[in-house]
């Protein structure tokens, strides 16, 4: 099989001649099914003594409340809905980081952010503390996992961990389109301003009017077809709904006229947080929100395919976002995730709470739900697991199996799930740690070493600081944050934090 690997760029993740040199690749280059050569067989033979398949769909920049089935009524989703009516929906699943590279590097490799040195978004400034800009390839990922099991692994879409020589066809991905350093397209439509526009580089698609979202999923499906007689990892890891915001003209004029027959709000669309920052306190973006029905048409199609396909009861289907959803800015943020508090770049539930859906026909019982807090590092043992494949305790040294709580056979034994973010971010947030045990959250800030409780049971949207009143709780979380900060080797920030550092531009406020 031969394999054309998408060409290096500058790491320079905002430029539009460096976004997508190529956005195209792979796809038509794995190997072409040999079952009509042998005679053709029934979709029901094919799933029969099979490895289950897995289609793995990370949104970027979808916040919680992004989706109907989480208690979206503007935006339209259909397609996600009706995969978590076939699944079980989690609603207290986390993104090990605020913002995307880290949570990234995460799934992947099923650690912490901290243990990894990726406690930014790779491009992103390093003060006030220096962190890695790429996934180390002595990390094994779950796709080199997989692929020495004999699955064919493809990754469409977004990547973000590092330059050329760190690109998923180096991580053990069979396929790469469209993965590189890039953190967002400079445009979802063609030609997507790419260095090289010459259209022998694209093996199919690039028209005028063609939307990223739909080319990815138009490559994706073709990686499904070609592979349909052999287990497969199919990674789709959209751009949107990252900035810009940018739909197709018909469907946002749709939610242009929806959004004109709202109700008026009780309070304020937009809420002041922090002096110049304001938090968007209603949905209402047309362009926003026909993102989201893009990328739900996308997640509709992939099912299709499946069925069309006869591999729908033999794949486990996941869908996850990479961070909160972007409401706190300088600017107006995109998206609301009220009830929740802030969003990208903070450790408030806003920023780190996601939407999670795990599909399994056969063992996960339809229409399910499961508060029990997962994360992002979670995702690599319990693949494993489900392909019925040895654990790697030594790579996946901070996930836990959700096996348990797919089966209904128990919950996890874990104490407490931690976080820490050493940096500034353009939604206002400052330095901080934070570690979630049963109910109860804690929040540390770095600059001046105070802390935040909060009850999220009986406070989902942490307006009921408790640290005053129950130091002891705060004392004993606490603790737990530093010892886990030193047993993973967590970089902190030097002491003098902002004194050191020039007042924050807005030209890096959002990436």
């Amino acid at each position: 099989m031969f394999i054309r690997e998408i060409c290096g760029l500058k790491n320079d993740i905002m430029n539009r001649r460096g976004f997508l040199k190529i956005i195209g690749l792979g796809a038509a280059a794995v190997a072409v099914p040999v079952g009509r050569c042998l005679g053709q067989r029934t979709a029901a033979a094919r799933g029969r003594n099979r490895k289950l398949n897995f289609v793995f769909l990370l949104i970027d920049d979808l916040g919680w409340t992004d989706v109907g089935c989480y208690g979206s009524s503007f935006y339209e989703t259909p397609n996600i809905n009706r995969l978590a009516s076939g699944g079980m929906r989690f609603t207290d699943a986390y993104a090990a980081c605020p913002v995307c590279s880290p949570t990234r590097a995460s799934i992947v490799a099923g650690k912490y952010p901290a243990r990894l040195g990726i406690t930014q978004w790779i491009g992103g400034a390093n003060e006030p503390t220096p962190y890695r800009h790429y996934l180390p390839l002595e990390d094994v990922t779950i796709a080199e996992a997989l692929k020495e099991a004999g699955y064919a692994t493809a990754f469409v879409g977004k990547w973000h961990l590092g330059s050329k020589d760190y690109y998923p066809q180096h991580q053990g991905f069979d396929v790469n389109i469209g993965g590189d350093s890039s953190g967002a397209p400079p445009t979802y439509f063609w030609p997507y301003k790419r260095r090289n526009r010459a259209l022998d580089e694209l093996p199919a698609g690039g028209e005028k009017g063609e939307y990223l979202t739909d080319r990815l999923t138009d490559e994706s499906l073709k990686f499904l077809e070609a592979n349909k007689d052999k287990p497969f990892l199919l990674y789709l890891s959209h751009y949107a709904v990252h900035t810009p915001i940018e739909s197709k003209q018909e469907i946002t004029d749709k939610y242009k006229a929806k959004a004109e027959k709202l109700p008026e709000p009780e309070g304020p669309k937009f809420a002041p947080v922090y002096g110049r920052y304001r938090t968007r306190m209603v949905q209402d973006n047309p362009a926003f929100a026909g993102m989201v029905q893009s990328v739900d048409e996308s997640v509709g199609r992939v099912m299709k395919k499946l069925e069309e396909l006869g591999a729908a009861d033999n794949t486990a289907v996941i869908f996850m976002s990479d961070n909160g959803g972007l409401s706190t800015v300088p600017r107006e943020g995109p998206t609301c995730n009220l009830p929740l508090r802030a969003g990208k770049g903070w450790l408030y539930e806003g920023g780190i709470r996601e939407p999670m859906i795990i599909k399994w026909p056969g063992v996960v019982k339809a229409g399910s739900l499961c508060s029990e807090p997962v994360t992002s590092t979670d995702f690599y043992p319990t693949m494993l697991e489900m392909a019925g494949l040895p654990l790697k305790p030594e790579q996946h040294v901070d996930g836990v199996s959700l096996m348990p709580l797919l089966k209904n056979k128990g919950r996890l034994e874990r104490k407490a799930i931690y976080w820490h973010y050493p940096h500034y971010h353009g939604s206002g947030n400052r330095p901080s740690g934070a570690i979630r045990a049963g109910d109860y959250k804690l929040i540390e800030w770095y600059e001046d070493n105070s802390v935040e409780l909060y009850n999220l049971k009986d406070d989902l949207s942490e307006k009921h600081d408790l640290a005053s009143r129950m130091p002891e709780k705060a004392v004993e979380l606490r603790r737990m944050l530093g010892k886990w900060q030193k047993s993973v080797k967590a970089k902190m920030p030097a002491p003098t934090l902002r004194d050191d550092f020039k007042v924050w531009k807005d030209s890096r406020a959002i990436k």
